[in-house]
């Protein structure tokens, strides 16, 4: 056969298995309606072992992977649809979750609002919250969890804290206390951080032989320090370094902190801008006690539990594909005193509202061992 022969077969080939396909994936809807009926699980490990034992028998030799892997693909796609139909009917399903969570078109993201921060007055996060608010009535908490805890027990409307920066990663006990206190992620903001050295009036920058910081500053302005060859101490945030630095008497000790900083604490601006990298971003969240998914909604954070056993992932990017969600941000942490367990947190951009989305997170039980979503939002550059 010429090349324009093979490709008319193929293509009468591809026509079948298409047709094929469709009805494999149509029987789906009986297969989920019997289980519901019965309450059968939706994994049966058994039948699938045999299924694929019975796949790499009948294969030509040479292509027994290549069939496993395939019917394997086909039987995941056909357990996902099962879940969508199951977990749709459920009251206290995810996506029912989503659906009613989901604000009228004509409730705009609120302008004004009492809002809490970690540190004190002059901090990025503060920075941030007269960004996404208007006029935010702030307060502040000295850690992340004493956010979490204004929040949960209405002392506020929402939070504002760093979950993520380009040069330091995440901000791991964010995303901890997201799953402990179960609070919903309503809005983020990514703003451009800039670190300056600052130190008393009358101190020079040859004086200065300790830094004072927050961690994730410290870590963003790493080369700089050993440059400057200090001793670096941290504490709570940013701008709490600079309030120590302002009260104390040494004449030998500076802060990394925000330009605004230096006004409110009366500090003298000894080098500018002193961060690694010039691209220095942190994205801050908002959170809430109660989910609320606002009109624009196009991004959302979930976290998932993976089973240690391989294709474990692949299964659940094989989900995300299948729906043409894009994939913004995958990020893996070990589970804390588990056996080689790990958690992954996923950020996705599909609007809210897209019914590929309510497909997805529907379609997860049987890819992994625990699933948290943490909410829907719009991103403000």
């Amino acid at each position: 056969m010429d090349l324009s022969e093979v490709r008319t077969r193929i293509d009468d080939i591809d026509s079948q298995l298409l047709d094929l396909f469709s009805q494999r994936m149509e029987l789906a809807k009986d297969v989920a309606a019997s289980k519901m009926q019965t309450g059968k699980a939706i994994f049966d490990p058994a039948r699938e072992r045999e299924k694929l034992a019975e796949v790499a028998a009948k294969a030509p030799q040479g292509l027994e992977n290549q069939a496993i892997a395939l019917f394997s693909l086909l039987m995941s796609m056909n357990k996902a649809s099962q879940l969508q139909i199951i977990n749709r009917a459920r009251e206290n399903g995810v996506s029912r979750t989503v659906r009613d969570s989901l604000v009228p078109l004509d409730q705009a993201f609120p302008r004004i609002a009492s809002v809490c921060c970690q540190g004190v007055e002059g901090a990025y996060s503060q920075i941030a919250a007269c960004k996404l608010f208007d006029v935010p009535s702030i307060s502040f908490e000295p850690s992340f969890e004493g956010v979490f805890r204004a929040v949960t027990e209405g002392r506020c409307d929402f939070g504002v804290l760093p979950i993520e920066n380009s040069t330091a990663g995440s901000v791991n006990a964010v995303y901890d206390l997201l799953g402990a206190y179960g609070c919903s992620i309503v809005r983020s903001l990514r703003l451009k951080i800039e670190h300056n050295l600052m130190a008393a009036p009358g101190v020079r920058l040859s004086d200065v032989r300790e830094v004072i910081s927050h961690s994730q500053a410290i870590n963003q302005c790493a080369h700089y320090l050993e440059k400057l060859g200090v001793v670096t101490t941290v504490c709570e945030n940013t701008a709490r370094a600079a309030e120590m630095v302002a009260t104390s008497d040494r004449r030998d000790v500076a802060a990394l902190s925000s330009i605004a900083c230096a006004g409110l604490y009366g500090l003298n601006v000894l080098d500018h801008n002193v961060q690694d990298s010039d691209a220095n971003y942190t994205r801050f969240v908002v959170i809430a006690r109660e989910p609320a998914i606002y009109p624009g909604a196009d991004r959302s954070s979930i976290q998932i539990t993976l089973k240690s056993e391989p294709g474990a992932l692949y299964r659940v990017l094989e989900r995300i594909y299948a729906l043409n969600i894009d994939l913004v941000k995958l990020e893996s942490r070990p589970v804390p005193g588990s056996d080689f367990e790990f958690t992954f947190y996923f950020d996705l951009a599909c609007p809210a509202v897209d019914p590929a989305f309510s497909a997805l997170l529907d379609s997860l039980d049987d890819v992994c061992m625990s699933f948290r979503y943490f909410g829907s939002y719009s991103e403000v550059i």
